[in-house]
């Protein structure tokens, strides 16, 4: 059985999985600074996590999502991403957005079977804004694709 719940103040952040979903440090710390941090355990055994960080006061982003290698293909993703969208809804957000690399063929296709939309695409924004090229799939990552779910009607 999975737990999700947020990190605690005792815990460290657990920058090995968070780095298995975006490869900079820098931009890992400035984001888990600014939102929640969410763990998954099964038993005493840290397998996934999450950060959710608002936007404003009606839109909020999964800024990272990551699941231990040995657990993934389990569906902890799918219950990473529900969790989130189910403390979004909880904290009155009116959207909850979600955005990946072009290259990230089982995320667009886990996001999308979880209820997102593909929005919009920030063309060469992991060029302009990572230092070393990324390869996932054998294609390099170069356009955020930016989904979003709405999760109340205004």
């Amino acid at each position: 059985m999975i737990q999700i719940r947020p990190l605690s103040h005792d815990q460290s952040v657990p920058m090995d999985l968070l780095l298995l979903a975006d490869p900079s440090t820098e931009k890992v710390l400035a984001y888990v600074q600014s939102g929640s941090c969410y763990v998954a355990f099964h038993k005493q055994d840290m397998i996934g996590v999450y950060v959710l960080t608002p936007l404003s006061q009606q839109t909020v982003e999964i800024m990272n999502v990551a699941v231990k290698e040995s657990w993934q293909g389990r569906g902890i993703g799918k219950q990473l991403i529900r969790h989130a969208i189910s403390e979004a809804q909880a904290a009155g957000f009116h959207t909850i957005e979600i955005g990946t690399g072009n290259s990230s063929i089982q995320q667009l296709a886990l996001y999308q079977k979880c209820g997102f939309r593909m929005a919009s695409i920030d063309h060469d924004f992991f060029l302009k804004h990572y230092d070393e090229p990324i390869y996932e799939n054998g294609i390099q990552c170069m356009d955020m694709v930016r989904l979003s779910l709405v999760l109340q009607a205004d």
